[in-house]
């Protein structure tokens, strides 16, 4: 059992331990780890770090205190209100990650539900299968019951299923950009004219693309429209600690208008320090995620967005090429930074295996049975080893029998 120790021990014993402990994990900056990890160079990587040791003791729950805080938060907003077309009435604020932003806007669909229908039932949530499991996750704290529907051919969401599913105690239905398991796109038009046409919520789940799939259209990929510019689409949360690079803790959630925004935020005054409100799950947040939010965003602006978009869409299409000259085809038509591919000809449980053996920390995607890439600039330069061994490890897979492969990954 650990306990604390009775007496300090010096910095630079700690520093020594912290720098051993280190050496056991997965070589992150060699491009061997399929997620968790969002790295868009050092200088972007240092300009993270400074902005967020600027302001590590400020407390975003003060924002009365620390207007500094408040000004970038207002600006982060602003700047990303600007990339999905949000109207002047559109509102956001910054939360500490996509299950937060998810579960504030699941809470504000709920309210709203319920002002409007107070006799209504058990709230609902209706999404495609391949959604978020931070869905089932709010649902199972606030009470409400979560419909997964089937998955067209091309792993996107469907529409005419969703539709279907909705009942008079629908709160909210979702759509994904991308959904994490395939990286496609779903179709957020249809699904926002299905969820308009039934008086519900719509939410846009761009945790992942919120911050990757603007600078991709720029660059020419074709997206059906997805943001604010679809009518009926009255959430959108988008993470920037994913594809807008900042420091950990950061993402946002944007409402439509001022109405729907005022759903997030959770007010109390029965007690003996009178008003207490935030827009946040949370209380105290870390100020150094909302400065280095607004620094490197500041830092890169559009242009720098975009060289590393342009980056990451060619690994992602050299990983795919390579992939399917191994036998291995991509599932759907993933068009941003995730791919998942595999092929009923192989275990992919045993390829992932072999390439864990190999130093690889090995994603999966479960329906198929496949493997799985969420990718960043760390993997730009080591397509051509990752399928040198992933070679290898088919020549050393058995003949496919029962596939049991790991969890995806988390927001």
């Amino acid at each position: 059992m650990t306990l604390l120790p009775k007496e300090g021990t010096p910095w630079p014993e700690l520093k020594a331990q912290l720098q051993e402990a280190g050496q056991r994990d997965v070589d992150w900056r060699g491009g061997r780890v399929p997620m968790f990890i969002h790295y868009a160079g050092e200088d972007v990587l240092e300009v993270a770090k400074q902005a967020y040791l600027m302001y590590f003791s400020e407390n975003g729950l003060g924002l009365r205190a620390f207007g500094s805080l408040a000004r970038f938060e207002s600006e982060v907003v602003a700047m990303a209100l600007g990339l999905l077309h949000g109207s002047p009435s559109a509102r956001g604020a910054m939360t500490t990650g996509g299950t937060e932003s998810i579960f504030l806007a699941v809470k504000a669909a709920r309210d709203q539900a319920r002002q409007r229908n107070p006799a209504m039932g058990t709230a609902q949530i209706v999404m495609a299968a391949s959604a978020h499991p931070a869905f089932d996750k709010a649902a199972h704290f606030m009470g409400l019951t979560p419909i997964r529907t089937p998955l067209r051919a091309d792993f996107t969401a469907d529409p005419q299923a969703i539709a279907a599913a909705i009942t008079p105690d629908t709160v909210m239905v979702v759509g994904s950009v991308p959904a994490f398991p395939h990286g496609v796109v779903d179709p957020i038009g249809e699904i926002a004219a299905v969820a308009s046409a039934q008086g519900v919520w719509m939410h846009v789940d761009a945790c992942v693309g919120g911050y990757f799939a603007p600078f991709a259209q720029q660059l020419g990929v074709q997206l059906p429209d997805w943001d604010f510019a679809v009518p009926g689409v009255v959430s959108i949360s988008a993470d920037l600690h994913k594809y807008g690079y900042t420091a950990k803790g950061a993402s946002t959630l944007f409402f439509r208008d001022a109405e729907s925004f005022a759903g997030m935020g959770w007010y109390f005054d029965g007690w003996p320090r009178g008003q207490y409100f935030t827009n946040t799950l949370v209380g105290t947040r870390a100020g150094g995620a909302i400065a280095a939010a607004w620094a490197v965003m500041n830092y890169l602006g559009e242009a720098g967005y975009r060289r590393i978009a342009e980056r990451v869409l060619a690994t992602r299409r050299a990983l795919q090429d390579g992939a399917a000259e191994l036998g291995l085809s991509t599932f759907g038509t993933p068009q941003l930074s995730i791919l998942a591919y595999g092929s009923p000809a192989h275990d992919i449980a045993a390829i992932g295996a072999g390439l864990t053996k190999r130093g690889w920390v090995a994603g999966y995607v479960t329906e198929p049975s496949g493997l799985h890439h969420m990718l960043n600039l760390t993997h730009e330069p080591v397509v051509g080893r990752y399928l040198d061994d992933l070679a290898a490890a088919i020549r050393e897979a058995p003949a496919p029998q029962g596939q049991a492969v790991g969890p995806l990954a988390q927001y």
